[in-house]
């Protein structure tokens, strides 16, 4: 579901490449990370020659709002969640298999469809107006999300599909998708993951049949509709979503984690759902947060077509629960080729229980970078996603481990510790100075910075 920023990559480092559904056309002059004859060609994104990226078929014009590297572009297509006996691809199939067998139809059939194949090039009326984000929103920053221009970018979460799923008809359904998001760099993050949407829609049928007395409850407060004023949820409507929401929620994780699971609810805020909550399960004596859900806002529901019904949405990350049921040290593991990871999750059921055995581990190169800032506005997800473009999954963390004030100049300095370490060899001092050398020239050349190196 959308707004879930806390969520929680592994190939062998090589010259980027794109996947042969990708294809990069152009890059302006005013990217961020476009290539420069400074930068190591090992390292360095391709030149290209004109304005516009070619993705999944179809090119989108660039402008001033695009900023997706190449490195981010070559994960597009991987879909990782079906790919079979991927950790991934395991936890989505336990999950369909509870919606599958837990909530039957009328016919006989699984209540919930499932929709793992949908485009992640979204518009960005789908990804934000059609969730009544706010213009003005801190969600829709370009230093959040990867834009291919104004109009079309990558989605950032799965809830971009709820509005056209409700509008083709659909009461119940899951999505599944990678997500994209520029973020921090530490071993719960990446800016590909990997999301389940669920929505469930109740007619005031459906949701008063088994409630004693039920005929005369109501799904709304008496009042007159227009196209900018709806009706308010009765106070029973949304009791009883938000407590048949919990309810198969908690019924899943139990499913997943097993019997003696401790779950709790946290209130919290999403535009488009109201109220909010967030899952936390106790996992060997620390409490996680491993989704969030609400009662969806009518004004969504009725937008698109669904007027006289109620419901719920979910949205869970399927990095997050794969980390802590296989416990998995490292994000950048679900992106490894390595067979030692792969083999450890063929097994002859999606239910058969997987402690994953680590890999051999490496040792760390450790790298400080620190750089004045510049005057105008800077963001650290422009360093960290820099980072990534150059470094790739070499990079195990950035910390920003200190940050100074000149007392007469009034200029700001950062300094970032970069935690080098591949998960399958050993890095050599020579190939990670060449990787920490073409991040400072990076750094000053495309965010402005003056080097103190």
């Amino acid at each position: 579901m959308a707004m879930l920023w806390k969520f929680m990559r592994v190939a062998k480092y090589s010259k980027t490449a794109l996947s042969p559904k990708v294809k990069v056309r152009g890059i302006p002059t005013h990217s961020r990370h476009s290539s420069s004859k400074s930068v190591p060609s090992d390292f360095a994104a391709n030149t290209p020659c004109s304005n516009a990226v070619e993705l999944l078929g179809k090119a989108y014009p660039q402008d001033d709002y695009s900023n997706v590297t190449e490195k981010i572009l070559s994960k597009v297509g991987k879909n990782l969640h079906n790919k079979k006996h991927h950790p991934l691809w395991l936890i989505k199939e336990q999950v369909k298999d509870h919606f599958y067998k837990q909530y039957i139809g009328r016919r006989g059939t699984p209540l919930f469809s499932v929709y793992d194949g949908l485009s992640p090039v979204v518009t960005v009326q789908q990804n934000f107006d059609s969730l009544l984000i706010p213009q003005n929103h801190a969600s829709r920053r370009k230093e959040d999300n990867y834009y291919l221009n104004r109009d079309h970018m990558l989605r950032a979460h799965t809830s971009a599909h709820q509005w056209d799923l409700i509008h083709s008809g659909l009461d119940a359904f899951l999505a599944v998708g990678d997500v994209y998001r520029r973020d921090t760099i530490d071993n719960t993050h990446y800016p590909v993951f990997h999301q389940m949407e669920g929505v469930r829609l109740f007619s005031c049928h459906e949701l008063f049949s088994n409630i004693k007395d039920g005929e005369g409850l109501q799904l709304f407060e008496q009042g007159h509709r227009t196209a900018h004023k709806q009706e308010c949820h009765t106070m029973e409507a949304v009791r009883l979503v938000e407590f048949n929401l919990k309810q198969v929620l908690t019924k899943l994780m139990t499913h997943i984690f097993g019997d003696g699971l401790q779950v709790r609810w946290v209130d919290c805020y999403f535009p488009f759902t109201h109220p909010s909550f967030e899952m936390e399960i106790n996992f060997q004596g620390e409490w996680m947060e491993v989704l969030g859900c609400g009662v969806m806002e009518q004004q969504l529901v009725n937008s698109a077509g669904a007027q006289d019904k109620i419901g719920w949405a979910f949205g869970l990350g399927l990095e997050r629960l794969a980390m802590i049921l296989y416990d998995i040290p490292d994000i950048r593991l679900f992106w490894s080729e390595d067979e030692r990871f792969l083999k450890q999750f063929i097994v002859p059921h999606i239910w058969q229980k997987i402690k994953f055995q680590p890999l051999s581990r490496y040792p760390p190169l450790i790298n400080d970078i620190s750089f004045w800032l510049p005057s105008e506005t800077y963001s650290q997800n422009d360093f960290y996603d820099l980072a990534r473009t150059i470094g790739g999954d070499l990079i195990e963390k950035v910390v920003l481990v200190d940050e100074f004030t000149h007392p007469k100049t009034k200029k700001v300095s950062h300094c970032y510790r970069i935690v080098y370490r591949h998960p399958e060899r050993t890095l050599t001092q020579d190939e990670v100075h060449r990787i920490h050398q073409a991040i400072e020239e990076s750094a000053v050349r495309e965010l402005g910075v003056e080097g103190r190196f």
